[in-house]
């Protein structure tokens, strides 16, 4: 045999003797790299399903807080109407709105025994138009709070006719 077989027969050998070291080395540093992309998909599909639960999360804590707002509205508007049936029955209780108990047939039947706020104590009271616009319950509610008790006359401040002037010529 000649001198360059045999080196081919060694170089041969040597590559088959490398492959064969190198093979098992090249197979873990795949499976390596297998199991790191297997780890970075599960990872991945970990942290999305963890972002969905957060935003959900999320979602339900926002649909609390709105009920919760919601509740806190309605806590305060039955508060509101709680204090408005208080005050009625305590002007009832002051007998300062028997006007409500009575009806317009009836006005004769209980004038004289209807509280001292009542708008029914006299007939005289009720068709008084102070201000002649048609109307007597403002006329009674400023007589009731004495607004105009600082005129001698009784008559309102000409600003005040004034605008009720107005007020007419504008119906």
């Amino acid at each position: 045999m000649s001198t360059g077989a045999i080196i081919a027969i060694v170089v041969v050998a040597l590559i088959i003797v490398g492959l064969l070291v190198m093979l098992p080395r090249m197979r873990g540093a795949a499976s390596q790299k297998q199991a790191e992309r297997e780890l970075g998909s599960r990872r991945e599909t970990v942290a999305t399903e963890h972002r969905e639960a957060a935003a959900q999360g999320e979602n339900r804590a926002e649909l609390a807080e709105r009920k919760a707002r919601i509740a806190e509205q309605e806590a305060q508007r039955d508060r509101a109407e709680a204090k408005l049936q208080s005050e009625r029955a305590e002007m009832h209780d002051r007998g300062q709105a028997d006007d409500e108990l009575i009806d317009d047939s009836e006005r004769d039947r209980f004038d004289g025994v209807t509280g001292p706020g009542s708008a029914s104590t006299s007939t005289s009271d009720r068709s008084a138009d102070v201000d002649r616009d048609g109307h007597t319950l403002d006329d009674r509610a400023r007589a009731a709070t004495d607004r105009d008790h600082d005129q001698q006359d009784g008559s309102a401040s000409p600003d005040y006719q004034r605008g009720r002037e107005d007020e007419r010529r504008e119906s």
